[in-house]
């Protein structure tokens, strides 16, 4: 049995856990056996530019955590190593970033689950998340496609007033 400090430091642990996937955005649950620290600290790296909190976590702990939050439909990958990302930004980035890596990496890092809001997506649906372009990209190809259309337009009208111009000095 363990002992009353032992039990009262899983339970803050597991506080701190609900809270911080309280506050997340978006999130996924990855299998990480067999990378190497080489690896491993380069995907730290580009995960913390992006905003994005990666750790790893006693499954337990975890599991308790995410009935917590109603995230119950990601306790069934919570078995052998598990690692999490969690996101209070973009919330393709944990599953953007972790799907470029798994898809370099083939068999020895795998996506499990993940989460966007109270949304939950087995494996195929965060390989289909990690598909997504960023925001950013998103909002620039927006812009791009809206402008495009009302540059051929100002083009157009330029062309008429210079013929006018042109048909009047004559």
């Amino acid at each position: 049995m363990p002992s009353a400090k032992v039990l009262e430091s899983k339970k803050a642990r597991v506080e701190a856990l609900t809270e911080m996937l309280n506050k997340a955005t978006a999130g996924v649950i990855v299998d990480y056996k067999g990378i190497t620290v080489e690896e491993d600290t380069k995907l730290r790296k580009e995960l913390r530019e992006a905003g994005v909190n990666y750790f790893v976590e006693k499954n337990s702990m975890l599991r308790f955590a995410v009935k917590n939050v109603g995230l119950d439909g990601l306790t069934d990958v919570l078995e052998g190593t598990s690692a999490i990302a969690v996101t209070e930004g973009d919330e393709t980035a944990p599953a953007r970033i972790l799907g470029k890596f798994a898809e370099s990496n083939d068999k020895k890092f795998n996506l499990k689950a993940g989460f966007i809001g109270k949304e939950i997506y087995d494996e195929k649906g965060v390989t289909a998340l990690s598909k997504i372009p960023s925001k950013e990209t998103l909002l620039a190809q927006l812009l791009g496609s809206l402008q495009a259309p009302m540059q051929s337009l100002a083009a157009t009208l330029q062309a008429l007033v210079d013929k006018k111009n042109a048909e009047d000095a004559a």
